[in-house]
């Protein structure tokens, strides 16, 4: 009797696409001391990939999805250490030395508790989100932010020294931020952010790991992620992407956020409420007007290269990009966002170019020169992040 081969390479197959996938490891020390530190935290930022010292200070990252990742070790009273590694079939040794962190004075900031409260919330719409997703998700220790308010700019500011940990029972993830700086502009209409994460998956039943795949499923398509791994397999057309060149003409009626910000700034520091209002309202009517979409949609390759450097990708365009997704809609209405009467009311992101080529990974994330989103994008929020190594189902 002849052994079923087909069926030994089916049980051996699982193991052979495991072998395909990246180690990391290596020893994390004091620089100074040479001695070994444990207990460090040792991640690929935005993805689920995280581990801690041993009391010798080894750290093993093991079944690490092929891509472009952000190593980063954290220990507290230490220099926050990041490294960019290309993951591929071969294991990485990587030793690390970190520094003990100087002792800084913080600058500061006399406020009463009302004011932190309102900042907070203000925080949590910009960080967090305000979808269904939003209402979900529970901030572990939200007294560990450093926040102030600038009423003259209306900019906020928040930054953490430690983990900001959050749980998003919509989607099962416990999601750790080390938090450099967050900053939500309101005359600018933008929010910003810059630090590490890392994703732990949440404990549940079988009837919650089944509702959170659903939700993480609905959280991928139509995403940025989605769109990214779309266009650098040439299937943005199967996958229900459009593409095209948009040309936008500024609103001659509203000044220039600088002249809105300086005339606020002005009426606030001689409390004219009346004519700060007057300003703030300026800066909430359209940037934009008389826009149009250049015809026909574009192709991929004409605003994709291979990048010199294996496994990452250049997307180039001027000016403005706009992305259609066909298969979700969008009712949130955006007064910056151009539609055209005779388009249904789809899913659109409008990205502006920074003037260089947008890197990104074969996992479908910016790793260089990130354009800036408006529109569907520019609303995704911790309530919708997956983490990089994120893989959908096949439709």
């Amino acid at each position: 009797m002849r052994f079923p081969w087909h069926i030994l390479i089916c049980l051996l197959f699982p193991l052979a696409t495991l072998a395909q996938n990246g180690i990391i490891s290596g020893t994390v020390t004091n620089s100074e001391s040479k001695k070994p530190l444990p207990r460090a935290s040792v991640f690929l930022s935005n993805s689920a990939y995280g581990s801690a010292t041993s009391e010798d200070g080894r750290y093993l990252l093991s079944g690490v999805r092929p891509g472009q990742y952000t190593l980063v070790v954290s220990i507290l009273g230490y220099e926050e250490y990041s490294k960019t590694i290309l993951v591929g079939r071969e294991p990485i040794k990587l030793d690390i030395e970190l520094a003990q962190k100087p002792l800084q004075l913080r600058e500061v900031v006399i406020s009463s508790a009302a004011d932190w409260k309102k900042n907070y919330e203000q925080f949590k719409k910009g960080f967090i989100g305000v979808d269904e997703n939003a209402k979900e998700c529970t901030v572990i220790n939200p007294h560990i932010l450093n926040l102030t308010y600038n009423p003259s700019k209306q900019v906020l500011h928040a930054d953490a020294d430690e983990f900001l940990i959050v749980e998003n029972k919509a989607l099962g993830y416990r999601v750790k931020f080390l938090l450099n700086d967050y900053k939500d502009d309101k005359i600018e209409n933008l929010v910003s952010r810059s630090g590490q994460q890392v994703f732990e998956e949440l404990p549940g039943s079988e009837s919650q790991k089944k509702r959170w795949h659903e939700k993480r499923e609905a959280a991928y398509y139509g995403s940025a992620m989605h769109f990214y791994r779309s266009l650098y397999t040439d299937k943005l057309k199967e996958e229900g992407f459009e593409l095209y060149r948009l040309t936008r003409y500024p609103n001659l009626e509203r000044p220039d956020d600088e002249t809105i910000r300086r005339k606020i700034k002005h009426f606030v520091e001689i409390r004219r409420s009346d004519s700060a209002n007057y300003w703030v309202g300026l800066a909430n009517a359209p940037k934009y007007s008389g826009d149009h979409l250049n015809q026909p949609a574009l192709f991929p390759f004409e605003v994709l290269n291979r990048d010199e450097q294996q496994g990452l990708f250049d997307m180039h365009f001027q000016n403005y990009l706009y992305v259609v997704y066909t298969k979700k809609t969008d009712d949130i209405y955006n007064k910056d966002i151009y539609r055209p009467i005779t388009m249904s009311n789809y899913a659109v992101s409008v990205l502006t170019s920074t003037g260089v080529y947008a890197v990104f990974d074969m996992n479908g994330v910016i790793v260089a020169n990130a354009p800036i989103y408006e529109g569907a994008w520019a609303r995704d929020r911790l309530s919708d992040m997956l983490p990089v190594d994120y893989v959908p189902d096949q439709k």
